[in-house]
């Protein structure tokens, strides 16, 4: 049986749409973006817009840092998410003693200090 070589072509401009949608969900500017993973402003501009494939260290700072799976990256395909909310039952039971004015404010602290963990651990997940 021959063996079918399949080429996978990356859509460079859809990756960058996803970098910058994720990027904006944490309301980071490219400049700030840029300062947590230790690149250029203007390096990140070229991934966002398509015009530059991205080396896989880089690949994986932002994936970390944007705290995304490199399938919805690369492909758009999503697999859900590495944490298990039934499993960590000491954060449910503090988030459910919380009303939902300070539920909204821990939301926006941990879309706060999250794009920053990726600074300490750059390549774990």
């Amino acid at each position: 049986m021959k063996k079918v070589k399949k080429n996978i072509e990356i859509d460079n401009k859809a990756v960058g749409q996803r970098i910058r949608e994720e990027r904006e969900k944490f309301r980071l500017s490219r400049e700030e973006f840029a300062e947590i993973l230790g690149l250029s402003d203007y390096y990140i501009g070229q991934l966002e817009r398509g015009e530059r494939q991205m080396s896989l260290p880089v690949l994986v700072k932002i994936v970390n840092c944007l705290h995304i799976s490199l399938d919805y990256l690369i492909f758009g395909k999503t697999s859900g998410g590495v944490y298990d909310s039934n499993k960590d039952t000491e954060l449910n039971n503090l988030l459910n003693k919380c009303s939902p004015g300070e539920l909204e404010i821990v939301k926006k602290l941990i879309n706060t200090i999250l794009p920053y963990l990726c600074k300490n651990q750059p390549f774990s997940s």
